[in-house]
């Protein structure tokens, strides 16, 4: 994709969560621009604000402060319901514990976010998302009958089948083994290249940071250190 503004544009983004005397500062001031296509992972120990950017960066949380610019859309202007559908069709999540809804199968489990977008041909784009990250025997069956690499191939899938400009893993392969967790980012990555779409890797593995173009290294809710890799 090609665009003359960035994916992301953030300036002095703040998080700040409680009040008071009680309110912990978890966002200390957060400049970073994304331009679109680029590989990127948000690398840091736990505590060191990096999902936590992501949550913000992806739409799901307000900043205290600070500007933001996603996809072309002021989200820091916005309300929760207007990040919601700003999101919808732009950004795609995958998140370490799958999050998959247990009664629908794998199908359905992607068909539903293209549904809500109102995009056409749900199902045939969903069939073609699944056969495309190595499931398309599987469309009938529910997480609880999936394996764990199968679970986290189905949010894949599900984050992908919109094309959405953005996509956010956050510690993709945390409930995988070495092996499944290697497999899985291969494919995820393999995806990205096909879609064209920003990848935004949040993980404490160096070596899966590695993969991306470059690294923004977080500590204590501050950038401490942008380069490539």
């Amino acid at each position: 994709m090609t665009s003359p503004l960035p994916a992301i544009a953030a300036h002095n983004l703040t998080l700040s969560l409680g009040s008071g005397d009680s309110a912990v500062q978890v966002l200390r001031g957060i400049d970073l621009t994304v331009p679109y296509g680029q590989t990127l992972a948000l690398l840091g120990p736990s505590g060191s604000g990096k999902s936590s950017l992501m949550a913000v960066l992806s739409g799901l949380e307000r900043a205290s402060g600070g500007t933001l610019q996603v996809a072309g859309e002021d989200f820091s202007a916005m309300s929760e319901d207007a990040l919601a559908l700003a999101r919808r069709g732009r950004i795609g999540v995958v998140l370490q514990a799958f999050h998959l809804l247990p009664t629908m199968t794998a199908l359905e489990n992607v068909m539903t976010p293209l549904e809500l977008a109102g995009m056409p041909d749900a199902k045939s784009r969903a069939e073609a998302e699944l056969a495309a990250v190595g499931l398309g025997e599987r469309l009938g069956h529910y997480p609880a009958q999936l394996s764990g690499g199968e679970q986290q191939r189905v949010a894949i899938a599900r984050a992908l089948a919109p094309k959405p400009a953005l996509v956010f893993a956050d510690e993709p392969t945390g409930n995988l083994d070495a092996a499944t967790g290697a497999s899985v980012m291969d494919l995820l990555f393999a995806r990205r290249a096909e879609t064209g779409a920003t990848l935004i890797v949040i993980t404490h593995d160096a070596a899966l940071a590695g993969r991306c173009e470059r690294i923004v290294t977080l500590a204590d809710g501050r950038i401490a250190s942008d380069a490539a890799a």
